[in-house]
């Protein structure tokens, strides 16, 4: 990071290097969207909850829909290649109390991903090495024991990621794209070893889907997490400050780690749920039933080879969204709507660190409450990622409506329509009680604290955003005082703030 050259009301902007190139981007967005999730929940989510069609047709539509939503981006990415991403889009369209309110909800979604591939080391090590970590008994929550080892190895393992982002950026995504390569690689394998074994069948698929919800809510339940299962490719304009290359091949880029993701999602779960008949598989009660089919498959050799693209596909949703949401808490802090805490550089090594420690210190809670944490962590980010995406299509909706001339030639209204109308059909689905991928009480419990500690942070910050000029916070947002916004601003309550600014 480095100091911008030029200030606003004596405030100088501290802004990132540019030094990523479109592959480590791609990387990057690769390997948030696959994460954990798509080799741990076939068998405790997409299996169970909607049957090996009902995943895949969600994966599918799930897919066309995040392509949108990415299309919207790609509008607002040009006009704001800041980092911040929706949250800078949501200033841009709405102002202080729209902004404030998407980019703390994209915290909680990005710090969800951290924790859950955090969590889900926990089941690989338990497969892998059982008996090695799993000591020092404490308590049991929902029928998972919390061992002290197995705690103190998750918390090491958080610690060397706080620890690669605070040395900078260039070493965290050198790793991502090994990592990105790795995962991809071993779903591939598996899919292939699956579908060419002797007791491969198209008939263990079924049933199609969820016996008991029928077709429709089978779809439905995977549908609704969709904006988290492919919450990755956003991660692309949150490090938009730093590309190498112009911002207008971000839509590409974006596009093409969702439709990626969304392929290797339906071939791992055709993987798990192929080699036998999967309620029989899912009977069994195995702690990773991809690992299993993999012992079947490849022998206990190819068990532990999986293991491989599966730590892989971990620690590089790990890392991925460690840059962006320290990059969000950057960008927040930057332009005041946090603590000046968010945005204050390492005088050696130019990263935001203490938004890096606040990230540790938060995801350094979850190992203590087990196995149980991983559904909670997903409903919650699942809701903040819906609310993002809300607020990048209604904005681009306003961006579009303002430029009419780029609205004719690039993407039609329609398209941040849809986006809005997706996003809002899986917030409501998430959070009506009788909706079958309604969330639990736990989520809302954790959910609520998070509002709350959202709304201390705001109320500190909120007569000093109340009372500062939209020139100073358009500069500290965007780099130029005067960077165009799509909302109205009242320009004698500008000037008066203006005035009063420079009289203190």
């Amino acid at each position: 990071m480095k100091d911008s050259e030029n200030q606003c009301h004596g405030e100088v902007r501290t802004q990132l290097e540019k030094n990523l190139n479109p592959l480590e981007v791609t990387a990057l967005a690769l390997g948030a969207i696959i994460g954990w999730g798509c080799f741990v929940l076939p068998g405790i989510r997409f299996l169970p909850d909607a049957g090996p069609m009902g995943a895949i047709i969600a994966f599918l539509v799930g897919a066309v829909f995040q392509c949108i939503v990415a299309l919207n981006y790609s509008v607002l990415i040009r006009p704001y290649p800041v980092a911040g991403g929706a949250f800078a889009y949501a200033y841009a369209g709405f102002g202080s109390k729209g902004a404030f309110i998407c980019g703390w909800a994209l915290v909680l979604s990005y710090v969800c991903v951290i924790t859950a591939n955090a969590m889900a080391i926990l089941l690989l090590t338990r497969y892998l090495l059982p008996g090695v970590f799993d000591i020092g008994y404490m308590y049991t929550i929902v029928d998972w024991e919390i061992n002290a080892g197995e705690v103190a190895f998750i918390s090491a393992i958080l610690i060397l990621f706080a620890w690669m982002n605070f040395k900078g950026v260039s070493a965290a995504s050198a790793v991502q794209v090994f990592l990105a390569i790795a995962l991809t690689l071993g779903i591939i394998v598996l899919f292939f070893g699956t579908a060419l074994s002797d007791s491969a069948s198209i008939e263990n698929l079924n049933p199609l889907f969820n016996e008991d919800r029928g077709w429709l809510a089978s779809v439905l339940v995977i549908l609704a997490l969709t904006p988290w299962l492919y919450v990755g490719f956003d991660t692309i304009p949150q490090t938009a400050e730093e590309f190498t290359f112009s911002p207008s091949k971000a839509r590409d880029l974006m596009l093409i780690s969702i439709l990626v993701g969304a392929l290797l999602y339906a071939l791992m779960t055709l993987a798990v749920a192929g080699y036998i008949p999967y309620p029989e598989l899912l009977a069994r009660k195995y702690a990773w039933d991809a690992g299993w089919v993999a012992d079947q498959v490849f022998g206990r050799f190819g068990g532990i080879a999986l293991s491989i693209p599966v730590l892989a596909a971990i620690l590089a949703g790990m890392n991925g969204f460690f840059m962006a949401s320290t990059r969000l808490l950057f960008s927040m802090g930057r332009s005041k709507f946090l603590p000046n805490f968010f945005s204050e550089l390492h005088p050696c090594y130019n990263t935001p660190w203490k938004s890096i420690l606040f990230i540790l210190v938060f995801t350094l809670l979850v190992p203590w409450f087990g196995r149980a944490a991983l559904l909670w962590i997903v409903d919650m980010s699942a809701i903040g990622t819906a609310l993002t995406y809300l607020f990048t299509s209604m904005t681009a909706y306003k961006y579009l409506d303002r430029h009419p001339e780029i609205a004719k030639s690039i993407w039609s209204k329609p398209i941040t329509v849809i986006g809005a109308m997706t996003s809002i059909i899986c917030f409501i689905l998430l959070i009506y009680p009788s909706s079958p991928a309604g969330i639990s009480v736990p989520s809302w419990v954790c959910l609520f604290a998070w509002v709350i500690l959202g709304g201390l942070f705001y109320k500190t910050k909120h007569d000093e955003l109340e009372t500062t000029p939209h020139s100073k916070l358009r500069y500290l947002l965007f780099g130029k005082a005067d960077h165009p916004v799509l909302f109205d601003l009242d320009e004698d309550e500008e000037n008066a703030k203006e005035k009063a600014l420079l009289g203190k």
